[in-house]
């Protein structure tokens, strides 16, 4: 990805409250590119990846509807490495080319992309200027991810086993938010990196 403009990575484990922090900056002036809706979209009726997976996976892989059944292709793919393998390798590089799309057209200040398995998906430190990491206690992610999404404890357990560990996301970090408190309470630290990005983002402009 070679956009001149200023790009942050924005990532944290489920429940870590990654969407309400992207908003916020969003509120700012940056532009939010969200990998997690692109997928979406791709796999909705009349997606882009709905004939490839069709034809990878069978009629059974799509619904009533002509989206991609989700639960049908979480449990395959969950118990079965090489079909996930198959259907990443539909997947990535439509959400790929998607997102550059979105970059290209994007007019805000600077870039956002949400991208909740950035440390598991291969090569977004290369193509960010810097990573932001949502963070917050496991026990919060649980508690929130139980409440929200209506999982038992084992289930969410089952998802974060599947994530890169709290330690490893925040090795990889460049500015880390602790997500542990009201939305308020974190505003003072938002327009701080808020101000940050924009003058590392006009810096670039200058040199690009």
């Amino acid at each position: 990805m070679h956009q001149e403009k200023f790009s942050l990575g924005l990532t944290g484990g489920i429940g870590s409250g990654k969407t309400t922090i992207a908003n916020a900056f969003q509120a700012q002036g940056a532009s939010l590119i969200d990998t997690d809706l692109i997928a979406h979209a791709l796999t909705q009726k009349d997606g882009l990846a709905i004939p490839q997976i069709r034809a990878e996976f069978g009629d059974q892989a799509i619904s009533i509807d002509g989206s991609m059944d989700r639960a049908r292709m979480r449990a395959l793919v969950f118990n079965d490495s090489a079909a996930k393998l198959r259907l990443e390798a539909i997947l990535h590089p439509l959400i790929r080319s998607q997102t550059e799309q979105a970059a290209a057209s994007a007019t805000g200040d600077y870039l956002i992309f949400v991208v909740p398995l950035l440390f598991e998906s291969g090569n977004w430190r290369q193509r960010v200027d810097r990573i932001l990491v949502i963070d917050c206690a496991e026990e919060i992610q649980i508690a929130r991810v139980m409440q929200r999404n209506q999982l038992s404890r084992e289930q969410v357990l089952a998802v974060m086993r599947n994530q890169a560990s709290r330690q490893e996301r925040l090795a990889g970090a460049d500015d880390i938010i602790l997500n542990e408190e009201a939305l308020h309470l974190l505003q003072p630290q938002i327009l701080t990196l808020h101000h940050n990005y924009l003058r590392l983002a006009a810096k670039k402009t200058v040199n690009g």
